[in-house]
């Protein structure tokens, strides 16, 4: 995770994992990104779908399916900004990334990264400046999220409440 400025959210459970991501929602631009790392089983792609549904709901689109990318890869939603939601955890190398369009998405919206970690030691290297990690950790019956914040997400995270 990037040593830039950070916060520590509790989530006591799907509910509150949903609703990080959802005020994470208007605060992406076009380019930007938000990396979710930690172990199987977290909420990496509840706190993605959360995310996702709330730019949907802002573009007037909150009916719209939002699977899991696990088999495909990666999933594009016409939002505003437009978003593409990546799962990078059965890439086998990090070039693997461009082939899915990971360069499109950033070129056309934003993107939200599942397993940032499979595009190699320094991932940022794929990346524009400003993005958003978010690590999740279990803690009891919850789980602990560290969110950090490089470029104009360090700003924009002093404005996260959830």
């Amino acid at each position: 995770m990037p040593d830039h400025a950070a916060a520590t959210f509790l989530l006591a459970g799907v509910d509150a994992t949903t609703r990080l991501g959802a005020a994470i929602a208007p605060g992406l631009r076009p380019g930007e990104t938000v990396l979710l790392y930690g172990p199987l089983g977290m909420g990496k792609s509840t706190l993605a779908r959360g995310l996702i549904r709330a730019l949907l709901t802002l573009s007037a689109r909150p009916d719209e399916d939002v699977p899991s990318p696990t088999f495909t890869l990666v999933q594009f939603y016409e939002s505003d900004p437009p978003v593409a939601h990546f799962d990078l955890y059965r890439l086998t190398r990090p070039e693997e990334a461009a082939e899915i369009g990971l360069d499109e998405a950033l070129d056309a919206g934003c993107a939200v990264i599942e397993w940032p970690e499979r595009l190699g030691d320094d991932p940022a290297a794929w990346l524009g400046p400003d993005r958003l990690a978010v690590s999740l950790v279990e803690d009891g019956e919850g789980r602990i999220a560290t969110v950090s914040g490089a470029g104009a997400w360090e700003r924009k995270l002093k404005e996260l409440h959830v």
